[in-house]
């Protein structure tokens, strides 16, 4: 009886949970997102350290994104973002390699994989936190566009400590607005992302301008993709 009563509970939980997921990820294809859970844990760990509390963010839309900064995001962190489906198993299989052989170890998160991470959970290594990760990154491929994934990854990723999305990052450290970005800081921007809180682009250390140069390389092959979205 006990059992039966547990395995009804945990039936109803696991149901509501799938309607709430599909309901937020439905939602946030057409409405921005106001705030991820990492925000949030910011603001606790600012709180905790005794640090004046910051969260600086600004959602902006499509035709305010600059090329500039989509073309520097998917050569820096997803060279394959247009034509994978969520996981790009090339870069999972090679990163596992490499990391078996004991070098440093490498991820192979896709952008779509991040901003599913970005938007619903939050930060960590647990096997919960992965699959859940998987989980919703099937959903966002299924019911957005890749449009619309890049264009969520680039408003609410981290890009400084209590700085998230483009347009913050761009008044934060180049005291302008997005459209009005280099690409020279396009490529700045893009190149602390994997630790935007130890780097910064406004204050490059000899590393990452040699990261700005080779993604600045990399965004002169524009895929076609990215330009014809770009006229949307």
């Amino acid at each position: 009886m006990f059992l039966r009563i547990l395995l009804k509970i945990i039936l109803r939980l696991c149901l509501l949970f799938l309607m709430a997921s599909l309901a937020g990820v439905i939602l946030f294809r057409f409405v921005p997102v106001p705030v991820t859970p990492l925000m949030l844990i910011r603001l606790v760990e600012q709180q905790q350290n005794d640090k004046e509390l910051k969260l600086k963010k600004e959602w902006i839309s499509h035709e305010e994104i600059p090329l500039n900064m989509r073309l520097a995001v998917v050569s820096s962190e997803d060279q394959h973002f247009y034509s994978h489906h969520g996981f790009d198993f090339d870069a999972i299989q090679k990163a596992y390699h490499q990391n078996q052989k004991g070098k440093k170890i490498k991820g192979a998160s896709t952008i779509s994989q991040q901003t599913a991470k970005n938007v619903f959970l939050w930060p960590g290594r647990s096997y919960v936190r992965k699959a859940l990760e998987a989980y919703f990154t099937v959903l966002i491929e299924l019911f957005w566009s890749k449009q619309r994934i890049l264009d969520v990854y680039l408003n609410v990723i981290e890009m400084g400590d209590g700085v998230y999305g483009t347009e913050a990052a761009s008044e934060e450290f180049f005291h302008k607005k997005a459209a009005d970005l280099s690409r020279g800081e396009c490529a700045l921007i893009a190149a602390v992302l994997p630790n935007p809180r130890r780097w910064s682009p406004a204050n490059p250390s000899g590393y990452i301008n040699w990261k700005k140069q080779r993604i600045v390389a990399r965004m002169r092959s524009v895929p076609p993709e990215v330009m014809k979205e770009s006229k949307k």
